[in-house]
């Protein structure tokens, strides 16, 4: 009969750790971690116009570039500050966006048809300066 006693309590224990490991098992799970990089490059560079309303298309050319995180346009300095994630866009991308809408930049002449359509205030002197700040951060 003891036999039979420790036999059955053996075999308790063994199912008791058996379901132990198994339920431990589901919790532990392997977790992926999603988390990406972002590289965030930021770039400033010249960019021709003259008030508020070419800063609202300047602005908007410039964030309608798929990466750019921010994009603001200095009207008394002349200078565009932006940052873009690298792995989505290039700077040269952001200055043909904005060339597109019609203004200048330090590296692309504005689209002339674009510059064409711009409201009479917007239509800037091709020969004015550019970032007046004299800094240059541009890769």
């Amino acid at each position: 009969m003891k036999h039979v006693i420790l036999c059955v309590a053996v075999i308790a224990v063994i199912g008791l750790t058996s379901c132990k490991n198994e339920s431990k098992q589901e919790t532990e799970t392997p977790q992926t971690e999603m988390s990406k990089e972002v590289t965030v490059t930021e770039v400033s560079f010249g960019v021709r116009g003259n008030c508020g309303m070419c800063k609202n298309t300047i602005e908007k050319a410039a964030n309608g570039v798929e990466g750019v995180a921010s994009a603001t346009w200095d009207v008394d300095k002349k200078k565009i500050d932006v940052s873009f994630d690298d792995s989505k866009t290039d700077a040269m991308a952001i200055h043909n966006a904005i060339a597109a809408s019609g203004y200048d930049t330090s590296k692309v002449s504005g689209n002339e048809a674009a510059y064409e359509n711009l409201p009479g205030c917007c239509k800037y002197d091709h020969d004015m300066m550019m970032n007046q700040s004299g800094e240059i951060k541009e890769d």
